[in-house]
């Protein structure tokens, strides 16, 4: 498998809603960190992000985190 597209070097930081959310995880998305469907025929998925009550969110950009959907540093590796 390829490596992901890397639209962002560090994390989104976004206040969500409850509910359930769709990480983008082939970094092709134009709704960053979303999934809008681009990653068909890449052989990657969306991830879920269920949560519970409204919660601050780090939520990976560099798309090589090792906790997805959330950031983990793993943006400070890439050069």
């Amino acid at each position: 498998m390829q490596e992901p597209e890397c639209p962002k070097k560090g994390p989104y930081t976004l206040d969500l809603d409850a509910g359930t959310h769709w990480w983008c995880a082939c970094g092709r998305s134009k709704k960053q960190p979303f999934c809008d469907g681009a990653h068909r025929g890449t052989g990657f998925e969306p991830v879920e992000l269920e949560l519970a009550t409204p919660q601050k969110v780090w939520l990976c950009g560099c798309k090589r985190s090792a906790d997805k959907p959330r950031c983990d540093g793993a943006h400070k590796q890439l050069i």
